[in-house]
């Protein structure tokens, strides 16, 4: 059984983690809930009130360069 290389977007593949990615609303919802799930509230309520376009830039950036979603805020 091949084992997973990110756990973007609760463990899907990164195929799929990049086409939930490009689609605005489902990355600034799943983003929000992957980082409250990961135990950091405060980021992920920040992604998810203020989290708009320039986010979902970086976020979509870093997922197709580098095959993940890069966590910048750990609070």
């Amino acid at each position: 059984m091949a084992k997973k290389s990110s756990k973007d977007y609760f463990g899907l593949g990164r195929l799929l983690s990049l086409i939930l990615a490009i689609i605005p609303f489902t990355a600034w919802l799943l983003g929000a809930f992957t980082r409250i799930s990961d135990g950091h509230i405060v980021a992920g309520l920040i992604r998810l009130f203020f989290g708009g376009f320039i986010l979902w830039i970086f976020d979509l950036i870093l997922m197709i360069t580098q095959g993940k979603i890069v966590r910048i805020l750990k609070i």
